[in-house]
């Protein structure tokens, strides 16, 4: 049996905060705010893994009212669902994501993001996407305010 999961995070951009995204480091003045690391990309695919395998999502399971979330690596989080996952009986086939950020250009850093991703996962780099997109400065990601992530995962549940 194959099921499909969506996950989608939004984090405002900040001075005095790293900017994380897939477990790596982007160079850029301004980073991402939030209770944990604030890495949109593993929280979208946290969200979509869960909602695959009948779960909750990321604010119920690792709530921002919790302090041992506080600053948190977002990619401990990430281990923590991929082990919820295999423990229901699920595989992940692949996952796809779409970063939304008028800047930084992400373009340098996605080998990199994808290989940190499929050491985590234990999952081939070939079964992880990663595409960046502009807003054409529209909006609040368009007038990099923020930094958004769509993702989808599809799963398998093993006999």
């Amino acid at each position: 049996m194959f099921k499909v999961g969506q996950g989608f995070d939004l984090h405002r951009l900040e001075k005095g905060r790293r900017f994380i995204l897939g477990g790596v480091e982007i160079d850029y003045p301004l980073g991402l705010l939030g209770h944990s690391d604030a890495d949109v990309l593993c929280h979208a695919i946290i969200d979509a893994l869960l909602g695959a395998v009948g779960e909750s999502d990321i604010g119920t399971l690792f709530p921002d009212t919790d302090a041992k979330f506080k600053d948190i690596d977002s990619t401990l989080l990430l281990k923590e669902v991929f082990e919820l996952v295999k423990s229901k009986g699920y595989r992940i086939n692949n996952i796809d994501t779409s970063i939304l950020a008028q800047e930084p250009k992400m373009k340098p850093y996605i080998p990199k993001i994808r290989e940190n991703l499929s050491k985590l996962l234990n999952l081939d780099t070939e079964n992880i996407g990663v595409k960046a997109k502009t807003m054409e400065h529209l909006g609040i990601i368009g007038t990099s305010q923020a930094v958004a992530v769509l993702a989808n995962v599809l799963v398998e549940k093993l006999q």
